[in-house]
């Protein structure tokens, strides 16, 4: 969906489905990859061990990583596929194959398993700001209480983060957005690329000086630079899965248009 051909530099982004009876063999590559299940039941072979995933799941494969992917039992499994820097199309290669899968231990994957490092998943109510209010049930708790539970909110927007440096990514964010009716986010830019998949609702957009009104199954990238904005103008929620590349800085990772405003309305009236 996104690549060389719409000017990213940064910024691999795609859709991908397995059958029943497919499979990509054992490789290794030069890029980061980070991926977000959105439907059936896919086996991740990490090093030497399988994961099957569930839709939610999502999780980082890290720069030279032996990994490969297993189609499910039945049916089709699809996932939003995320990789920076972009896959080279020409030049050295960046993709090793390493021959046939072998066979490995498969067991359920354990998010609160401290071996499961590179995975986490999503549950819908994990966006949901009432349920973070009070603790988690010491008899049942899905996740220890810490930064994997956290959640952004402001302006009437929700953040949710799925892959970063706490999963031992290192080139890329992962992360899910949900806008209350109302919400909104005024005109900035970034030192760094994003892209957004919609998944639910529907919003309106800007982007460069463009109006666009964004629906489930649109896809938005925004470069270096670009101006954007969001606002819910609908009655329901609106969510996407958002990533950016590279990670943003420790500061300055939003640069927003009124903030500068202000300062030059400030010196033009003093």
């Amino acid at each position: 969906m996104i690549d060389r051909s719409v000017g990213a530099t940064h910024t691999g982004l795609g859709l991908c489905e397995l059958d029943a009876d497919g499979h990509i063999e054992r490789h290794v590559q030069s890029f980061e990859e980070q991926f977000y299940i959105t439907e059936g039941n896919p086996t991740l072979v990490l090093e030497d061990r399988g994961y099957p995933l569930v839709p939610g799941a999502c999780g980082v494969i890290p720069v030279g990583t032996p990994h490969a992917w297993i189609g499910p039992e039945t049916g089709t499994a699809k996932w939003i596929d995320f990789m920076t820097p972009i896959p080279r199309e020409e030049g050295p290669a960046d993709v090793f194959f390493l021959g046939a899968i072998k066979d490995v231990p498969v067991e359920p994957l354990d998010i609160r398993d401290p071996r499961t490092r590179h995975f986490f998943r999503m549950r819908d109510d994990d966006i949901t700001l009432d349920k973070l209010k009070v603790g988690a049930r010491v008899d049942a708790p899905t996740v220890s209480a810490s930064m994997a539970t956290a959640l952004l909110a402001y302006s009437g927007i929700a953040v949710k983060m799925l892959v970063d440096q706490r999963l031992s990514a290192a080139l890329g964010t992962m992360f899910m957005v949900e806008y209350q009716p109302g919400g909104v986010a005024h005109q900035h830019d970034h030192p760094l690329e994003e892209a957004y998949v919609f998944l639910d609702g529907e919003v309106e957009a800007t982007a460069d000086g463009e109006k666009y009104l964004l629906k489930q199954g649109d896809v938005l990238w925004t470069g270096v630079g670009c101006i954007h904005s969001f606002a819910n103008r609908s009655e329901g929620t609106v969510r996407w899965l958002e990533t950016q590349s590279p990670q943003p800085p420790a500061q300055h990772s939003y640069r927003f248009n009124r903030d500068w405003e202000y300062l030059e309305n400030k010196i033009r009236e003093g």
